[in-house]
Parts: structure tokens; sequence; C-alpha cells
């Protein structure tokens, strides 16, 4: 017997096994008032129970809002237009997962001025194909077509020499041109 005692709808000598709401309604100050019934009478009152009685058009208005707490004002969480590094100093990132994301620019390096990030990956591909941090999509595709007929057999007279460099700047223009920076 969850209750420990009697119902307590009146007249009644059954064990107050169910919970119901009592007259004080939950607020600020506590949980309110429960009281304790039996099978038959909390079906009884779960029957014709009203949650907002007593309540004013206001505050039934209040407890239907949809929002459910989204019309409140929040904290912004990023910092500068990223978050802020983690600041637990015993913080294992083997991967460099996360690690990599808060890393700035190597320094001598210059950001690119539209602002998009560049990975280590990216600056090294750029260096295959000679170009500074800041080129963009049209520098990049130009300097692609000049090395391509720099290094190709078919536009240097047949010299198979070259074969390595070429792959290299293939490979390179063709991870650079997928990424964000270059899009």
């Amino acid at each position: 017997m969850a209750g420990g005692g009697r119902c307590a709808h009146p007249g009644c000598d059954e064990a107050g096994e169910f919970r119901a709401p009592g007259e004080a309604r939950p607020d600020f100050d506590g949980p309110g008032q429960w009281r304790w019934l039996c099978l038959d009478h909390v079906r009884e009152f779960n029957a014709r129970y009203n949650y907002f009685s007593g309540m004013s058009t206001d505050e039934i208005e209040a407890a239907q809002n949809p929002y459910g707490g989204w019309d409140r004002e929040t904290r912004a969480f990023a910092t500068g237009g990223a978050d802020a590094p983690p600041r637990w100093a015993d913080f294992a990132d083997p991967l460099d997962a996360i690690g990599a994301r808060f890393r700035r620019a190597p320094a001598g390096e210059a950001p690119r001025g539209d602002g998009r990030e560049l990975s280590g990956e990216d600056r090294r591909n750029l260096k295959t194909l000679g170009l500074a941090a800041d080129a963009d999509r049209r520098g990049l595709r130009r300097r692609y077509a000049e090395l391509l007929r720099r290094y190709h057999p078919d536009h240097n007279g047949g010299d198979r020499s070259h074969e390595g460099t070429l792959q290299a700047v293939i490979e390179a223009y063709t991870r650079l041109k997928s990424r964000p920076a270059f899009a």
C-alpha cells in the first residue's frame, strides 16, 4: 500500500493506493498537496479532472504556449563567431579531432581575405601548386592549367621526367577544387 492509509474519499474504507492532486496546486513554494484514493475513486477523479479549473484566461493561455520556454532570451554560446576552446587541461584528443578546430594559422602565413579557413592539407596542396593562401577559384584554375601545360608530356615534347610532379599537381587541384574555401 503506497499511500499508507485509507482512501481520502468521504465514506470509503478501501486502501488509498493511488495519488491524486489535492486542493493546493504545485507552485514555486512546493509540490502542492496530494491525496490518496482507492482504484474506483481515482478512476472517478480522473474522469472529471480538469487541470485548468481555477485558472484565469491568461494563465490558461500561458500554460498552453506552444513555445514552451523558447520565448525567453538565452545567453550566447559562441565568442567571435567560433566556440571557445575547451577549458580542461587534462583533455586527451589523440586524433586531434577537436583541437584542430581551435588551432591558429601558422605564424608567418597571412589569413585569407574572405575569412574562410584552410586546413593543413589545403595549405600543403596550395604549396604544391605554388599558390598563396589567399588564392581564389579563378587563380586556382589558372595555375592548374599553367602547370598542366608545363609538365604534361603532350605539351612538353614527350618528356616524361615530370610525371611525378604532374601527378602531385593533379591530386592537389582535385582536392582543392572541392574545398569550401574555393567553392
